[in-house]
């Protein structure tokens, strides 16, 4: 869904198999470090021994790096301070706790590691690696933290078009509601006032609508129905409609009053102006590859310049058929991208088909309220 919580940057693994793969990983650029030392520093005793050496050093290491990353007093330093004293305690404790451990894995006596005990190659190659290594993770932690930043600029940007395009496009549908409802008090007092009692229910669910970033698809069809109750009035009983909603697709998040334009569109468009009777239908299900909703009206259709997948016209004004579907495209391509679409095409005999497809990730969408 296009509404999602920050991600968390997470850099260290928390499962069984994450910490083995680390473990691994660790393993086997501790052995690259062990075979350079091996070659560049002659004198060292067999490579096995050499290879448990470094390897306890350094896997020791890593396990610090590990443990220090999770204090909570670390978390709330700065990068570079925390990267610096992190370096500061892991890199020594490594080596001097490594060279114990070695010490039993190899079964010989356990000895400090004292001034002439200490070989400056593998010392200085202990600290060049592990301060590369600690550079490394501190550059990802960094880029991920960006990367962390940037998902969410992109998301309350997301959230800002779609509530700019919503704000656009409900004082444009109450306009016309209450313009028909102007034409109605003249004509029959009656009917305008069941009018008026169903342009409140109307009202209450675009108002609740108007709080949240998304509805259920369930309450996005009742808010039609409100509607069409509201233009059988205006036009009498020429105009029959129906609403097919599956029940397993009532609680899909979709963006409020998302079909609310094209419902509007095949009504003032198609239906008003069309001599006799007049149908609408608006039809959800559920596909192998998401969730498509039509439109279908047999009406007396749209301008060709109208009808289109790709069609935007930024001059398109408020009351146009375009404005309407630009609105649409537009929320669509806001809230899930390319891969949501609204096609709309000629239907024969006569009307229009609008088709609205939903990306199968929507079905699994959590409702947020601000």
């Amino acid at each position: 869904m296009y509404l999602s919580s920050t991600p968390r940057t997470e850099l260290w693994p928390r499962s069984a198999v994450g910490i083995l793969r680390l473990v691994a990983a660790s393993a086997v650029v501790w052995a690259v470090v062990a075979a350079l030392l091996f070659v560049l520093v002659p004198g060292l005793g067999t490579f096995p021994r050499l290879l448990v050496f470094i390897e306890s050093g350094g896997l020791t290491m890593v396990a610090c790096v590990v443990l220090l990353q999770r204090h909570g007093r670390l978390e709330r330093m700065a990068p570079r301070i925390r990267w610096l004293l992190i370096g500061v305690i892991a890199i020594p404790t490594g080596y001097l706790l490594g060279h114990q451990i070695a010490f039993v894995l190899l079964g010989e006596p356990m000895r400090m590691v004292g001034f002439h005990d200490v070989s400056v190659g593998p010392l200085l190659m202990t600290v060049l690696a592990g301060g590369l290594g600690l550079r490394y993770i501190a550059v990802r932690e960094q880029l991920a933290r960006e990367a962390v930043a940037r998902a969410e600029a992109q998301r309350l940007a997301v959230e800002a078009q779609l509530r700019l395009l919503r704000t656009q496009l409900e004082p444009h549908m109450l306009f016309n509601t209450l313009a028909n409802l102007r034409g109605l008090v003249r004509e029959d007092v009656a009917r305008a006032e069941t009018m008026i009692d169903r342009l409140i229910v109307y009202l209450r669910a675009t108002l609740a609508a108007s709080q949240t970033d998304s509805v259920p698809l369930g309450r996005e069809f009742a808010q039609l129905r409100a509607y069409l109750d509201i233009m059988s009035l205006r036009m009498g009983p020429r105009l029959t409609w129906q609403l097919e909603l599956p029940a397993a697709l009532e609680s899909t998040l979709v963006p409020p009053m998302l079909l609310q334009p094209l419902v509007e569109n095949a009504i003032k468009h198609g239906l008003e102006p069309k001599v006799g009777a007049a149908h609408i239908e608006v039809i959800a299900r559920a596909t192998a590859a998401g969730i498509e909703i039509r439109v279908e009206d047999d009406g007396l259709g749209l301008p060709v310049q109208d009808l289109g997948e790709t069609h935007d016209d930024a001059s398109a004004q408020p009351g146009s058929s375009s404005y309407g579907l630009r609105h649409v495209r537009e929320r669509l391509q806001a809230a899930y991208g390319p891969s949501a679409s609204l096609h709309v095409e000629p239907r024969d005999p006569c009307g229009v088909r609008s088709v609205v497809f939903l990306p199968a990730s929507t079905r699994t969408g959590r409702h947020h309220d601000p």
